[in-house]
């Protein structure tokens, strides 16, 4: 993949609350799954319960609006899509 055409994944998450260690997991299994196609995984503390995710730009998880956290394989299939599209445009 030539460079700047990798995908930006980032997370928003609840400094307040604690959750850096789903954070952390998450950015874990983005960055063992995808190695360098992956433009950046930019991570966002935030406040008020938020955990959002968004990739290349479109929301895949929003805990407001699912409720919990994401499954990573959601995300991942997220990034996935995302980098076929990319492919064939």
């Amino acid at each position: 993949m030539a460079e700047g055409q990798g995908v930006k994944v980032t997370i928003t998450y609840c400094a307040e609350c604690g959750y850096e260690p789903q954070t952390l997991a998450l950015t874990e299994t983005l960055m063992k799954t995808f190695t360098h196609q992956l433009s950046a995984i930019e991570l966002v503390p935030w406040y008020e319960g938020s955990f959002d995710v968004a990739v290349g730009g479109q929301l895949v998880h929003s805990m407001y609006r699912e409720g919990g956290f994401p499954d990573h394989s959601r995300v991942v299939e997220a990034v996935r899509a995302l980098l076929a599209s990319s492919k064939t445009a």
